[in-house]
């Protein structure tokens, strides 16, 4: 399997998403004081580059 730079960008999308969804959960049903928002706000902030790099297949 060849990994060219749409297979990566695709992967580190994929990771990113997981990633993300991980630390919006851990936020959500872990931490129930203000520590619950700051995870809610990194994977919020996971999904925007996940976005970016979403974007950028087939462009780089």
């Amino acid at each position: 399997m060849a990994m060219n730079k749409n297979t990566v960008l695709a992967w580190a999308t994929t990771i990113m998403i997981v990633v993300g969804l991980a630390l919006i959960a851990l936020g959500a049903f872990r931490y129930e004081d203000v520590a619950g928002w700051g995870f809610a706000a990194v994977g919020i902030g996971f999904f925007a580059i996940a976005w970016v790099f979403n974007a950028l297949k087939g462009r780089v």
